[in-house]
């Protein structure tokens, strides 16, 4: 189905968030996505690093108790956080503070991690990534850095055109 391009590289992208809106930001893949080439980028896996207001704040100090903190990956731009049978989310995860509880971070989708293999992964034809997060209570500052570990590669003409049009499928 896919032929490796390159081995696996990360890519990351910080999001802060400071109310309860939500925030959105983008990881943008124009330089490894080519339509013309049928180039995909192969999601391996998605890791989420929760943070405080500043790199060396702890995440319960800055952001207190009784928070919750979400925070999703899609392919496409949704406007806002998705429910996980959406064909666009590529992973999610979220962080709950509570104070009899303590402090407990999940990731709530399973395809945060595709799998060993080298043919296991989500195939991206998009160009971008879109992060959205959300805190559940007013609080100072959090932020959440989105580490995307992913390959470039090579589809053929049928793997290229079917994924682009269940890309499509899923935008309506």
């Amino acid at each position: 189905m896919a032929t490796k391009k390159t081995s696996m590289f990360t890519l990351t992208e910080r999001i802060t968030l400071s109310s309860t809106s939500e925030t959105f930001a983008t990881i943008d893949l124009g330089s490894y996505v080519d339509v013309g080439d049928r180039q995909a980028l192969q999601v391996h896996s998605v890791d989420f690093i929760f943070q405080g207001n500043t790199a060396a704040e702890d995440i319960v100090s800055s952001v207190g108790a009784g928070q919750e903190l979400k925070i999703q990956v899609t392919d496409l731009n949704r406007g806002g956080l998705v429910f996980a049978d959406d064909r666009a989310l590529v992973a999610s995860g979220n962080l709950m503070i509570d104070t009899s509880q303590g402090v407990h971070q999940d990731s709530d989708l399973y395809p945060d991690n595709y799998g060993k293999g080298s043919d296991d992964g989500r195939f991206v034809v998009n160009d971008q990534l879109y992060l959205t997060g959300r805190a559940t209570g007013v609080l100072t500052a959090a932020n959440i850095t989105v580490r995307v570990n992913a390959s470039i590669v090579s589809l053929t003409a049928k793997d290229f055109m079917a994924i682009a049009i269940q890309s499509t499928a899923a935008d309506n």
